[in-house]
């Protein structure tokens, strides 16, 4: 079965679900609430009473640097960790799905259900686009939201390069060749999640802004949140250049009681940057970009070289 977008979608303004209307390509729900497709192949679903400035997230420049960098190949070993993970989990779900099918449908044919997955704050898409070569035959339905315009439009000028469904196309589609994308792209905020109650299998927040009562709202049961966030080591070289004492890391974690969080993963391993933009790259798609001091800006600046730790936690929330 193909990867195909997802399509459970919700209105932002009254929770009302939206159907495509394939003709004039917008959503639209039953109250009249209606939303265009972009030209790119992204829906903007974050009304201005949801804004909590004109322009909220990531810059077009931070958005910029964040795909230069990664797109280089530093967090490779960390996308194909986390495309691991969620194979292991669609593998989980799908085996529990068919023996309940099994148990409930004796003698009829297996039911091939597909899992959904949301990217909750995708960024330009490069790991949901990395999970999506990982396994390109998987049976997946893929929604993916970023509250940065920008980090969603260039994920979805992305994906119009690279992926698309050969079937199910929207009729005077404005996307190029009239092809559908593989991953629902939309602007929208983690605290209102524009899908239905119970329509996601997995839901990955990567380095992320957890709401985790919303993320308890869509999750189907048994459901699974990965969340991937920076271990105590994780940049500690640039974080030295940067400051002149580093506060002490309280990597203790605490989770919502409707949520069961199984043994976590480490992913460690050095990279070395070999020039000052690059490491100009990795400092613009950190907090780091908002909170040094201007001296230690200055002396990252004044580095040609800089090796650093990536260290990272893989932790699977499991929805009770």
């Amino acid at each position: 079965m193909p990867i195909k977008a997802f399509d459970k979608l919700c209105c932002p303004i009254d929770g009302e679900r939206l159907v495509l209307d394939a003709v004039s390509n917008a959503w639209r729900c039953g109250n009249g609430h209606s939303f265009d497709v972009a030209k790119q192949g992204y829906l903007n679903l974050l009304p201005v009473q949801h804004k909590r400035s004109k322009d909220p997230g990531d810059s077009k420049a931070m958005v910029a640097a964040r795909r230069d960098f990664l797109e280089s190949g530093f967090y490779q070993k960390l996308a194909q960790a986390i495309s691991t993970q969620v194979a292991a989990q669609t593998e989980l779900l799908q085996s529990s799905s068919a023996e309940l099918h099994a148990q409930n449908m004796a003698g009829k044919e297996a039911s091939d259900e597909p899992v959904s997955i949301l990217d909750a704050g995708c960024g330009e898409g490069y790991y949901l686009r990395h999970l999506i070569a990982h396994d390109a035959t998987a049976n997946l339905r893929l929604v993916a939201l970023d509250i940065s315009k920008w980090a969603v439009l260039a994920a979805a000028k992305q994906g119009l390069k690279t992926h698309y469904t050969e079937n199910n196309t929207p009729k005077n589609s404005n996307l190029p060749n009239a092809q559908a994308p593989l991953v629902q792209w939309i602007v929208a905020s983690n605290a209102q999640i524009p899908v239905a109650d119970a329509s996601i299998d997995i839901l990955l927040c990567i380095f992320g802004f957890p709401v985790y009562q919303e993320f308890h709202r869509v999750l189907k049961p048994n459901g699974v949140v990965l969340m991937v966030d920076p271990g105590a080591d994780h940049l500690r070289e640039l974080r030295e250049v940067i400051y002149t004492t580093l506060k002490p890391e309280n990597q203790a974690k605490s989770y919502p009681e409707y949520f069961t969080a199984e043994p976590a993963m480490a992913v460690r391993y050095p990279v070395t940057l070999r020039s000052q933009q690059e490491i100009a790259n990795l400092l613009a798609m950190t907090p780091h970009l908002f909170r040094a001091p201007q001296e230690g800006k200055q002396r990252v600046q004044a580095l040609e070289r800089l090796k650093v730790s990536v260290d990272v936690q893989l932790q699977v929330l499991r929805k009770n």
